[in-house]
């Protein structure tokens, strides 16, 4: 019997609105006092040519229509995450600045159980292969022997897994693609709709906005006031915090690599130099350990079709990747 998540209209939205913002629907998680919603975006216009003016390069192109957080992890889903862990096994520490600023100073292993905890508490498969218990512990490749859920094109993600980590091509699309760009489908430089840099302020929503540039170090805003959306309707890609993205630094499904991307800028860039706006843009991506617990980097989760079929309808929309398509990019030691 095939789980339903409902509200959830990947398909339909997609194809309806030809790419125009829609919500992919919002799912909820846990149970009794410790549930929490997660709103999705779709991300349509499956097949859409990859950028060529940014990093890595190319970058971009995404064959499937996918579902992404219009917002970052917030504090409270971490949360109510940990208060569901029977036991207290994998409890996640992280920052605590207040219910809805982003979840921070969460490792690249503990944002992967976390996801991998979205899937199994509703009956669905794993995203990434744990072999040992610790929350901060390292993932294994899916194998060949795992059949139903190795990928040679993606083997840290299981292609029966529902909630995954951004990849790179991900996270680009939904921040800097736009279907109806003047002279034709394209990508801008920011995630904001524009080639220009984001007007820098502290919080809000207006269209043109980032949350960067911001002095003292207040920290971040919460992650529904984030800053102007993206042309896909997704907040605060650029500025806030750095996002942790699902591949190594090599674009490599190298799992004891200990370098994992890392994109967007945080709250705190372009203080220093002006030149550092250039860290909100497509141009920029930085690298950290996956053990590193820094409170300038959180995470955001997508929702992608298995290729089973069993989660979101309709089952025809069966997940690939476009592979290691090779970068050139800066890894440095996140301050």
């Amino acid at each position: 019997m095939k789980t339903l998540l409902t509200p959830f209209v990947l398909g339909v939205c997609s194809i309806l609105t030809l790419g125009n913002p829609c919500q992919a629907g919002v799912v909820s998680f846990g149970s009794g006092a410790n549930q929490f919603n997660m709103e999705f975006v779709t991300i349509g216009s499956p097949g859409n040519a990859a950028d060529t003016t940014g990093a890595p390069s190319p970058a971009g192109g995404v064959g499937y229509v996918y579902g992404i957080g219009k917002y970052e992890v917030s504090e409270v889903m971490i949360d109510k995450y940990n208060a569901s862990q029977a036991g207290g096994v994998l409890q996640i520490a992280k920052n605590t600045r207040g219910p809805n600023k982003p979840a921070t100073a969460v490792s690249w292993s503990e944002a992967a159980r976390f996801v991998n905890w979205l899937n199994t508490s509703k009956g669905l498969h794993a995203a990434y292969k744990f072999t040992t218990q610790g929350v901060g512990d390292m993932i294994a490749n899916w194998s060949p022997v795992d059949v139903d859920d190795y990928d040679p094109l993606q083997p840290y993600r299981s292609k029966r897994a529902t909630f995954v980590l951004t990849n790179y091509n991900e996270f680009y699309k939904a921040a800097f693609y736009d279907i109806h760009k003047p002279g034709g489908p394209g990508y801008w430089n920011y995630a904001t709709g524009s080639d220009n840099a984001p007007v820098p302020v502290a919080f809000g929503t207006d269209a043109g906005t980032a949350v960067y540039k911001q002095w003292p170090y207040i920290g971040p805003a919460d992650v529904q006031a984030a800053g102007g959306l993206s042309p896909y309707g997704v907040m605060g890609l650029g500025g806030n915090v750095w996002e942790w993205l699902e591949n190594n630094a090599n674009l490599m499904s190298w799992p004891n690599d200990p370098a994992r991307l890392i994109r967007g800028g945080d709250w705190i860039t372009a203080l220093e130099y002006d030149s550092e706006t250039s860290w909100l843009s497509s141009s920029y991506l930085r690298a950290n350990p996956y053990d590193a617990k820094y409170g300038t980097i959180g995470f955001r989760v997508a929702m992608v079709t298995p290729s089973g079929g069993e989660v979101p309808e309709p089952s025809t929309m069966a997940i690939f990747s476009l592979g290691a398509l090779g970068m050139v990019y800066r890894a440095q030691r996140q301050r």
